[in-house]
């Protein structure tokens, strides 16, 4: 319960400073004291620093599944939750930006009033809102899990069982990432993400190539902790250059820090 009620005070916008580990009023050890005072301090001023370091920046967020309806009742889907996307809305408005998120079906959005909501279902919807939003835009972050595929066709009424096999044809949907990046102009900044399961760093760098994207963030679904419904992740950024900064195993509020001070490092460079 206690836990449930700190995830609630931070989706409202709330900072929390984690407790400390070390050595406890009962003799034990572990988490559980109060962070040194001096760290507080740093903590303090680390935060007001950046609060004001995106004030006057727009920024897309892409975030969550898309559902691809093959009838009224069954979608092609998968188990992205939107907590990463969350996280990375949140960051940016804490740092003052007004961000657009745009989301799949996801249980829960981030509240704060810096953030515009734009709920989709379909990769089309969220494509169509994705062009429509970033030409207004400082940058764009594309957290999403879009299906790369859609049934070529969709049943208006409940596919009924038979005893022969069903087949569903697939078709592509649009790429959101190379649209944008054709689109993008010279003083917008674009950075993708990449969930790969083999040559995870040469098809990500490749994405950075063809799609026009300033940086990537590449996860694997090889690392424990890390991918879809969990609340950590552990990623590796690859700008365009070729550079890789790799990360630690850390809370996506965390990782959504990594991703907007690697964001803001190309707009002070503007």
């Amino acid at each position: 319960t206690t836990q449930l009620n700190i995830e609630t005070l931070k989706g409202f916008g709330n900072i929390v400073i984690e407790a400390a580990t070390g050595e406890l009023a009962s003799g034990l050890s572990g988490k559980g004291r109060m962070e040194e005072p001096e760290n507080i301090y740093q903590f303090i001023v680390d935060f007001f620093q950046k609060q004001l370091s995106l004030s006057d920046k727009n920024v897309l967020v892409t975030s969550g599944p898309t559902f691809e309806p093959i009838d009224p009742v069954r979608f092609i889907g998968n188990h992205s939750s939107g907590k990463m996307g969350n996280a990375i809305a949140l960051e940016l408005a804490k740092r003052g930006a007004i961000v657009h998120l745009v989301s799949g079906p996801v249980p829960e959005l981030p509240l704060h009033p810096n953030i515009k909501i734009t709920k989709v279902t379909t990769a089309s919807q969220m494509y169509e809102a994705a062009i429509k939003t970033f030409p207004n835009c400082n940058a764009a972050i594309l957290a999403a899990a879009v299906a790369d595929f859609k049934p070529a066709n969709q049943s208006n009424q409940k596919i009924k069982r038979g005893n022969k096999n069903l087949s569903v044809e697939l078709v592509p949907t649009q790429d959101i990432a190379k649209a944008l990046g054709t689109s993008k102009k010279k003083n917008q900044v674009l950075i993708g993400f990449a969930l790969e399961t083999q040559n995870e760093s040469q098809n990500a760098q490749k994405k950075v190539e063809t799609k026009n994207l300033d940086s990537i963030v590449l996860n694997s679904l090889h690392e424990t902790g890390a991918g879809f419904g969990v609340d950590t992740n552990k990623v590796t950024i690859i700008r365009k250059d070729g550079s890789q900064v790799p990360f630690p195993l850390k809370p996506k509020e965390e990782v959504a820090k990594d991703i907007i001070d690697e964001l803001s490092n190309y707009i002070n460079k503007q």
